[in-house]
């Protein structure tokens, strides 16, 4: 091989590499993390009493979908992650390990459940694949934020962190489900945009919030906003995956 088109192709590769997403990262989120419950205790720590829709901006539309939820009936349907999708399976206390797949692919295991979360950096496919319980989720990484403001939407402020929407990431293709392991409803029209913020505490700690914002036509008046934190773990000794539950 003439030494001009070797260090072409080497010049090539080098750039495509750098250009990727992995190395483009503006912040480390791999590594294992814990949720850290500090609100929406009755909510999250404990299946709701059957009915118990408070704080969710429902659409009548989903009521009788609330006053029809029956776990005996989703399991012997072989629906039990209908409360683990997308839109609802960060709210689940657990933990969570995040690694790269691929150069551009971010990758979140959830003990709970035993779900796996792809991020996807780059162009959509041309055919998207079939609806499911994790969708398909359209990553980007965001600059840090402006002395003018947060580039969040109207209502949503990052607590701690300097850094606000270190990653953005987009997801639909979802499958229905529960916004709560209640029975509260999302339709498969269903969209999902969350916003992961990392951030250190004095002590040192590494922590993340997202803020999860799930829009819905068929159930939903307005978006349903929540933030969840997780804090960093030295390993993942205490990953314990678990199946799907209704219970």
């Amino acid at each position: 091989m003439k030494p001009l088109l070797l260090i072409l192709l080497i010049s090539g590769a080098t750039a495509a590499l750098a250009q990727s997403a992995r190395n483009a990262a503006p912040v480390d989120l791999t590594g294992n993390w814990v949720s850290i419950v500090a609100e929406d205790w009755r909510w999250r720590m404990t299946t709701p009493l059957k009915g118990d829709a408070a704080s969710i901006p429902y659409k009548p539309e989903a009521r009788a979908v609330i006053d029809a939820w029956d776990p005996a009936k989703d399991e012997a349907a072989g629906l039990q992650c209908k409360a683990y999708g997308a839109p609802a399976v960060m709210r689940i206390p657990g933990r969570l390990r995040v690694s790269w797949q691929d150069e551009n692919t971010l990758k979140i295991e959830l003990d709970q459940g035993r779900q796996t979360r792809l991020f996807h950096f780059g162009a959509k496919p041309s055919q998207m694949p079939a609806a499911s319980w994790q969708g398909y989720s359209a990553a980007r990484w965001e600059p840090p934020a402006s002395p003018q403001g947060n580039g969040l939407p109207v209502g949503i402020s990052p607590r701690f962190s300097a850094h606000s929407r270190s990653l953005e990431v987009s997801t639909s293709g979802l499958r229905e489900g529960y916004l709560r392991r209640n029975g509260v409803p999302y339709s498969d029209k269903a969209t999902v945009t969350e916003y992961y913020d990392l951030f250190q505490e004095p002590n040192g700690d590494t922590w993340f919030t997202v803020t999860t914002v799930v829009a819905d036509p068929v159930y939903l008046f307005t978006p349903f906003v929540t933030t969840t934190d997780f804090r960093k773990e030295p390993d993942g000794s205490k990953f314990n995956p678990a199946p799907c539950s209704t219970r």
